[in-house]
């Protein structure tokens, strides 16, 4: 068995700093998230999205941020997949981003709601054609015999829709998380990291304090 206890890293790159971070946790997260892709990072918008059961059951998966803003983050899902059920029982979630290349996380927590239909069919037709196919072959989370159902399935949806439109299906669309705590995560030396966190007091007024590592 591997020795984790011994694999250590030292973070150094940077501080994070009271003074340097903007008033808004949205803008902040866009300008890391900007500075991420800047870098090169691989998969800068992947994010573990971290969702209960009304039981208090956890899970968490990695999906991908589609979108940020004053409102929150945008992802897209199916909505009888499991995350999709468990949100619809228990309409919260959390979601980290990493970004290792520059010793950095960000945390963000709040409720979660379902975009208007419009705003998820527009972004459905954006996807590669072969992605839109795949919505409609996967129903997500269920089980299945084996890899050969699914690429039936996939057979399927191509000779339904032929040449033409995909269309976004009715169980398939966006969910944004609204955010009421934002935590700015920065590595430090010795384990003694910078921790900022945003806590939302009104509308567009958020309360910065600064978290022991």
């Amino acid at each position: 068995m591997a020795d984790l206890a011994a694999i250590r890293k030292e973070y150094a790159l940077e501080g994070l700093h009271e003074r340097d971070v903007d008033p808004s946790p949205m803008v902040q997260l866009d300008k890391w998230l900007h500075e991420a892709i800047a870098a090169e990072h691989p998969e800068p918008t992947a994010m573990t999205l971290a969702t209960a059961s009304p039981e208090g059951e956890p899970a968490a998966r990695v999906v991908l941020l589609k979108g940020v803003d004053e409102r929150g983050l945008l992802f897209f899902t199916g909505y009888e997949s499991d995350k999709g059920r468990q949100l619809a029982q228990n309409a919260r979630a959390c979601a980290v981003l990493f970004w290792i290349l520059l010793e950095r996380q960000a945390r963000v927590t709040g409720a979660v709601s379902r975009v208007p239909r419009e705003e998820s069919e527009a972004y459905f037709r954006s996807r590669p054609r072969e992605s839109q196919l795949g919505a409609w072959a996967s129903a997500q989370s269920t089980v299945i015999a084996g890899r050969e159902a699914l690429e039936a399935r996939l057979d399927a949806a191509r000779a339904r829709f032929g040449g033409g439109e995909v269309p976004c299906p009715p169980a398939w669309g966006g969910y944004r998380l609204v955010p009421d705590h934002v935590e700015f995560w920065q590595g430090r030396p010795s384990r003694l990291h910078d921790r900022l966190r945003y806590t939302r007091k009104g509308e567009g007024v958020w309360l910065v304090e600064r978290l022991s590592p």
